[in-house]
């Protein structure tokens, strides 16, 4: 079994109230927690953030329906891009419009990491596996060393 992706593997690392980090591993987790090779999640994340520069929840949240999909496409969700693409969009909106944009801003609506995690869960398109992906790097910078 290969390892699981880093967000080091993508170039980059979460750091504490990084925002501009903790949203970029974010979408990764969300890509990497569909029915989907890893190689073709980190290529769709390469082509959302690297080549279309929508790094922010504000930037991905500008896409319409149908650039979403094509960047989606891009990567290699042909089977998925329909039905992820307005999922993403929601979690872009969630996040503006609860968050003011943050992922932190989770955090700080919420009572501890359990409450971050069931908030978490809440965005569409969010399950346990994209939470686990996403706790394991990011649990750090939001609550410090276990």
């Amino acid at each position: 079994m290969r390892r699981p992706l880093s967000p080091r593997d993508l170039g980059f690392e979460v750091h504490p109230g990084d925002e501009l980090s903790l949203f970029k591993w974010f979408l990764a987790s969300f890509l990497f927690g569909k029915r989907i090779s890893q190689a073709i999640a980190a290529k769709t994340w390469r082509i959302i953030v690297v080549v279309h520069g929508c790094d922010t929840p504000r930037k991905l949240g500008a896409c319409s329906h149908a650039r979403l999909v094509r960047m989606l496409g891009e990567g290699g969700y042909r089977r998925y891009d329909e039905s992820t693409a307005p999922r993403l969009a929601q979690v872009c909106r969630t996040l503006i419009d609860d968050y003011d944009g943050r992922i932190t801003g989770i955090a700080d609506a919420a009572s501890g990491r359990a409450g971050f995690e069931r908030r978490l869960l809440a965005f569409p398109g969010v399950g346990p596996v994209t939470l686990a992906i996403f706790m394991r790097e990011a649990a750090a910078a939001l609550y410090g060393p276990e």
